[in-house]
């Protein structure tokens, strides 16, 4: 494991940092052309005590830890996983890589093998890879469907409160759009969520009631005081037009709620005018958007007729972002039949986002799509930022810059929370091979 000379107890000094300006508050130095600002860090205990731009010249403190210009960003946050379907690749892939199959195999292998003890172990698995990499907060949809409703809410909650004080956890419910005709279920899963303080969602699609179900939501969303999340529009088909429907829908309903929309695939796909009437009405309804870059790039406009793929699958985030509509990227599925590969890392989504979405050329504030932003939605407080006052929880690593941070894994960067480095150790694949066995 890389390591700094961190003293234990006591004040360090992580001396000639280099600070993103867009995921610092409050550093007064002049950042250059990508954003970065060269600054020390005092760190006690585990708290952020100052952060001061960094004086060429100045000799060091006997406690500083000198980086030499070595980026040093918050720890990630990521908002749109599905830990309850990881890693389950090995016993049942997807046969040809497309949405269907996914949509079977996943299904075939939750009727047959989501245990509470299968659940756990593999959740488990995934949330010690993500702590490896740098990761503070997730949230996980779990497919809520009768019976797995019964057996991984309890599971996740058991997991919540095995990992408090290490991931800030939460949870949304996923079901299909249609499951909700059934009002009694419905609102007994909604309560269910409620009462384990998590988030209302769906999948949607161009169901003919979708509107009524949508208002169906929205209205046990109001009574429950709970937050939504949704997957929309995760096709190239160019009438799915649900990202529309469900800001119309909380437009209705004057939610005050947070509403996280999820994939928005298809409109890439549609008119200029009418992406504008939809960006609108998302600004307007003050919907928050995460892309998933590597799960839409894997599924979308896969074609098994031996030809090449011409569509990259992520949503119009610069359209989006230049409206003030709240942005993120994440992880999405983590080998499983929607994604064959994946790890948890944020710096790997952050990284395959800059290349499909073109996150450069300027930076500007991009980074907080992995940090800050998905914390706001989130409702997290002092996490994705770093700043005085703040828990010492960042990343430190080789790159000291975009190009030498975005061009290797930087698999030996230092992960520190409350003041202290982490084993980042990454669990092996083969502690949950009794589980992949017919």
């Amino acid at each position: 494991m890389n390591t700094l000379p961190i003293p234990s107890p006591g004040i360090y000094v992580l001396r000639n940092a280099r600070l993103h300006a867009s995921l610092t508050v409050g550093i007064d130095g002049s950042a250059d052309a990508d954003g970065f600002v060269n600054a020390d860090i005092a760190v006690e205990g585990s708290r952020i005590i100052s952060i001061a731009p960094h004086r060429l010249g100045t000799p060091p403190a006997p406690d500083a830890i000198e980086l030499n210009g070595r980026i040093v960003l918050p720890c990630f946050v990521d908002c749109h996983t599905h830990l309850d379907k990881g890693h389950i690749w090995p016993r049942n892939s997807n046969p040809d890589g497309s949405f269907a199959g996914a949509l079977r195999a996943t299904h075939a292998d939750r009727t047959e093998r989501w245990s509470a003890k299968d659940v756990s172990r593999r959740m488990d698995f995934a949330l010690r890879t993500a702590f490896a990499h740098g990761t503070s907060a997730i949230r996980t949809h779990l497919d809520s469907a009768a019976p797995q409703d019964a057996i991984s809410w309890p599971v996740f909650e058991n997991i919540r409160e095995h990992w408090r004080g290490r991931i800030d956890l939460q949870a949304a419910c996923l079901v299909g759009i249609e499951e909700t005709r059934d009002q009694v279920w419905f609102a007994g899963l909604a309560r269910r969520v409620a009462e384990a303080k998590g988030i209302l969602g769906a999948v949607t699609y161009m169901v003919p009631d979708l509107e009524a179900l949508l208002d169906r939501m929205f209205a046990l969303a109001i009574k429950h005081d709970l937050d939504l999340d949704f997957h929309a529009d995760e096709t190239d088909a160019i009438d799915a037009i649900s990202l529309r429907k469900i800001a119309e829908a909380a437009l209705r309903h004057r939610f005050e709620g947070k509403v996280l929309v999820g994939h928005c695939c298809s409109l890439a796909r549609q008119p200029d005018g009418d992406v504008l009437d939809t960006l609108d009405k998302v600004a307007r309804a003050e919907l928050a958007v995460v892309s998933l870059p590597m799960c839409n790039l894997y599924l979308q406009d896969r074609r098994n007729d031996q030809t090449t793929p011409r569509w990259r699958g992520v949503t119009l985030l610069h359209e989006m972002d230049a409206r003030g509509i709240p942005v993120a990227v994440a992880s999405d599925n983590t080998r499983d039949p929607f994604y064959a590969y994946g790890d948890l890392d944020m710096l790997e989504v952050y990284r395959t986002a800059t290349r499909i979405l073109h996150l450069d050329h300027p930076v500007g504030d991009w980074p907080r799509t992995v940090a800050q932003t998905p914390a706001e939605v989130m409702r997290l407080d002092d996490v994705g930022v770093l700043q005085r006052g703040g828990s010492a929880d960042l990343v430190v690593f080789k790159g000291r810059n975009w190009t030498e941070l975005l061009s290797r894994p930087e698999a030996d960067r230092i992960v520190i929370r409350d003041g202290k480095p982490i084993d980042t150790s990454l669990p092996d694949y083969a502690e949950l091979d009794d589980l992949m066995g017919a």
